[in-house]
């Protein structure tokens, strides 16, 4: 079965969340996701108090930048919330946007390796390991963790380049992809993460996790025109869809025909109801996504 989910977009204020959490487990919401864009709500927060607020809701943070965070330091809090509510929380770490990482002093001159450094670094940690590693950007020295996860949770990287892509294969748990990429899009994004696994030597699961933007109601179509063209993606077909639930299960479908696992609908930044919109996945959509 496709695993669907909802984003809370951290345009909506802080203290609207938990009634949004809570909205989404009683309606069965499989998972709910988080960002951490710049300057706008922090995903470490925003996911442990989803977490605490619900008891079966699964949390995604989509992503973590990792030039903002030392890599021992996203291990801890990753281990802390999967010892806390196991099983409930997915991490995802990026690149995270060039710009804001320049704004803030912290934009790495090769974002690839450093993102390579960091899965390693990252995944050894959270599987217990004592790690020493002296990279470009990623230096450890004896580093281990006192409370590390009973078992190594999966972590996602959140790329988008060919290069990023081969690395997420051969380095992730799984991929995030954009809702700035329509289906053929994922299609050729399994097949770059595909040949890194391959180069790897990998053969286990790797899931492939897709936000697809998503409009309801009245003024549906003007919305998600709107967000579009405000993103710059006006110009890339086959984007987003507006609509009932029948034409959101039918665009869910084509991704998931593409490679998505797990489909996370995204609403627009100006979306007047976000409890409604969690509902509307979760009872609506779900019914019509096999």
């Amino acid at each position: 079965m496709t695993t669907l989910g909802a984003v809370f977009r951290p345009q909506l204020p802080p203290e609207k969340l938990r009634d949004t959490a809570r909205t989404a487990e009683a309606a069965g919401l499989e998972e709910l996701w988080f960002w951490e864009d710049c300057f706008l709500e922090g995903g470490v927060a925003t996911a442990s108090a989803a977490l605490a607020w619900t008891e079966r809701l699964r949390v995604g943070i989509g992503l973590l930048p990792v030039p903002l965070r030392n890599v021992a330091l996203t291990a801890m809090e990753t281990a802390t919330l999967d010892r806390l509510f196991p099983g409930r929380f997915t991490l995802t770490v990026g690149h995270g946007v060039q710009d804001w990482m320049g704004q803030v002093g912290a934009r790495a001159e090769s974002p690839v390796t450093l993102l390579r450094e960091y899965l390693d670094a990252l995944r050894a940690l959270l599987r217990g390991e004592r790690v020493t590693t002296d990279g470009r950007y990623v230096k450890l020295d004896g580093v281990g963790l006192d409370w590390p996860p009973h078992t190594a949770p999966e972590v996602l990287a959140g790329v988008t380049g060919p290069r990023s892509l081969r690395l997420s294969g051969e380095a992730a748990d799984g991929t995030l992809l954009s809702e700035a990429i329509p289906p053929d899009g994922v299609r050729e994004a399994r097949r770059l993460i595909d040949e890194g696994r391959a180069a790897a030597g990998r053969t286990g699961s790797h899931r492939v996790v897709v936000y697809l933007l998503t409009a309801t109601g009245p003024d549906a179509a003007a919305r998600l025109r709107a967000e579009r063209t405000a993103s710059g993606t006006d110009t890339i077909p086959g984007l987003g869809v507006a609509g009932d639930a029948a034409a959101v299960a039918e665009a869910v479908q084509r991704l998931v025909a593409a490679g998505a696992d797990t489909v996370v609908l995204e609403p627009t930044g100006d979306e007047p109801d976000p409890e409604g919109f969690v509902r509307f996945v979760a009872e609506d959509v779900r019914a019509l996504v096999p």
